[in-house]
């Protein structure tokens, strides 16, 4: 029998509507949601390697080779995180082992990191003006499938631009600091009313 895998916002996470959101329109809330059952890799080039990562891919997706920018299909998310850096976030369990027959041992470092991530997910209209109470980065800015390492209230995550009808966004952060990352993004908004789901 597998033991149940018990996310960190397990218990934190509360469903229903909080906020301002009496007098709009529910189809219109913002929605918060934890995001589950993810595998998230993170994929290294050793500096020593001279495997030129364009002819590489991954679920058939090239490795984004400039800041921001994010590949991706239904299942599979390859994002940008530094020079010859990249998360894979999937939501297929075996992606590890198809990463790992691309890249070898001998060019790349490859490591699961699901397990040390909580990712929370951001929709709708005002979505923007939530993510702009903490982070310094310019969020106007960015475009879909276009992702950033920056801090929401001294907190380090990434923000990954999933979708723009609506807005979506998803957030990651370490584990430890899931709970605290989780009740600033609920407090910031609930100006705008929100819907737990």
């Amino acid at each position: 029998m597998t033991a149940k895998t018990v996310t960190s916002l397990e218990y934190i996470h509360k469903k229903g509507h909080f906020g301002n959101y009496q007098k709009q329109n529910v189809k219109n809330l913002l929605q918060i949601s934890e995001v589950k059952n993810l595998t998230i890799i993170q994929l290294v080039q050793y500096k020593k390697s001279k495997i030129q990562t364009s002819t590489i891919k991954v679920e058939d997706l090239d490795l984004p080779l400039e800041s921001l920018k994010v590949t991706a299909n239904k299942e599979t998310r390859v994002l940008w995180n530094a020079p010859r850096t990249w998360l894979i976030i999937s939501n297929k369990k075996n992606i590890i082992n198809n990463i790992k027959d691309k890249c070898d041992h001998s060019n790349f470092a490859v490591t699961d990191i699901s397990h040390s991530r909580a990712v929370i997910q951001i929709k709708g209209l005002q979505a923007k003006e939530v993510l702009k109470k903490g982070c310094p980065i310019n969020i106007n800015e960015i475009q879909v499938n276009n992702c950033a390492g920056t801090v929401f209230n001294g907190i380090t995550v990434v923000v990954d631009f999933v979708n723009n009808n609506p807005d979506t966004f998803n957030l990651l952060a370490l584990r430890s600091f899931s709970e605290t990352f989780y009740h600033h993004i609920t407090d910031a908004a609930l100006e705008f009313g929100y819907a737990g789901i």
